[in-house]
């Protein structure tokens, strides 16, 4: 049986198109990515993600961006809101709260057929973080962001879906989006190891990983991180992270060239994944193009990653949302 490409596709709409389903068959991606234009109504969404994984034949992973606050593609009335992570933590100070934060997530995920959550977020706050970043982290601290992700990637767990720790190394000295440029940090590599990589070495063992779009000149003033091997080679072994890494959207305009040379400098850096979010068919099919299957270490660790699924335990969703509300009453 041929092996998936090594891509996660968006796609269009509220529904596939023919042409959608003809090519997600055609060309086999290992999984998909939900945005707000894929969003109705909870039984909309069931058919999207059944449709989604009866076009490819399997048990695809299908990611979405629930990290509550800015970015948060399930909004209500049909599903819960969230303060920002960051004001959630100075507000409470407890990562009990987190992990019922993202448990009640994880349980709205799995009801809508969507097993990947690209959170939590372990990039570290800073008072000169670009505004795309800042109150979406978890603290101003490493010890703290480390705290909070491991809560919310066990909530996440718990509930049967699988986090991605991202932006791996680190966003947080990011003072540009990179949706619209690419951040330039010239900060040295001791003060990264001992700040910003430690959240991502303290969670090394999660199945998944997102990369930063971000250059780092002490380790390669000439790449980003996205596609350079430097990079990724600290990630293997100053981190220490073995799992799955995929890049972040391929789309955004912090990355120069062709979709094809971005694809093939991210895969030659060493990503195991592409991604590639907006849903624009002719840009997917570049990237189907220039994307090889999965094969050797990287089909390994997507094997691995996918391994991590579980059934979800036991829980109450609603006493769970009235204890969490309860919880920030008190400290209210």
């Amino acid at each position: 049986m041929t092996k998936p490409a090594a891509c996660i596709f968006g796609c269009d709409g509220l529904r596939l198109t023919l042409a959608e389903k003809q090519f997600y068959k055609t060309t086999n991606p290992w999984g998909f990515i939900l945005f707000g234009r894929n969003i109705s109504d909870p039984d909309q969404i069931r058919a999207l993600t059944s449709e989604l994984r009866d076009s490819v034949g399997r048990d695809a992973p299908i990611l979405i961006d629930q990290e509550g606050g800015r970015v948060q593609r399930l909004r209500g009335p049909n599903w819960a809101e969230w303060a920002p992570p960051l004001e959630q933590v100075m507000h409470t100070q407890n990562s009990q709260s987190i992990y019922l934060r993202y448990r009640i997530i994880a349980a709205e995920l799995y009801a809508l057929g969507i097993d990947v959550n690209c959170a939590p977020m372990l990039d570290i706050a800073r008072h000169d973080s670009h505004e795309i970043i800042e109150n979406r982290c978890f603290g101003r601290d490493a010890v703290t962001v480390a705290e909070m992700g491991r809560a919310a990637a066990n909530g996440l767990l718990a509930g049967g879906v699988l986090p991605i720790i991202k932006h791996i190394p680190g966003h947080g000295r990011a003072n540009m989006d990179s949706h619209f440029d690419l951040p330039v940090l010239t900060t040295d590599y001791a003060s990264l190891a001992s700040s910003d990589f430690v959240p991502f070495k303290d969670l090394s063992d999660l199945p998944m990983a997102m990369t930063a779009h971000i250059t780092y000149t002490d380790i390669d003033p000439d790449n980003c991180a996205t596609q350079s091997s430097k990079v990724i080679e600290a990630i293997r072994t100053n981190i220490g992270f073995d799992g799955l890494i995929m890049t972040d959207d391929l789309s955004m305009k912090a990355l120069k060239g062709s979709l094809t040379e971005r694809s093939n400098a991210s895969v030659k850096a060493g990503c195991d994944i592409i991604l590639h979010c907006n849903g624009n068919l002719d840009e997917m099919q570049e990237i189907a193009q220039a994307t090889p299957n999965l094969a050797g270490i990287a089909l390994s660790r997507a094997d691995a990653a996918l391994s991590r699924r579980q059934k979800p335990d036991d829980f109450d969703i609603d006493a769970a949302k009235q204890q969490f509300h309860t919880m920030m009453q008190k400290v209210a």
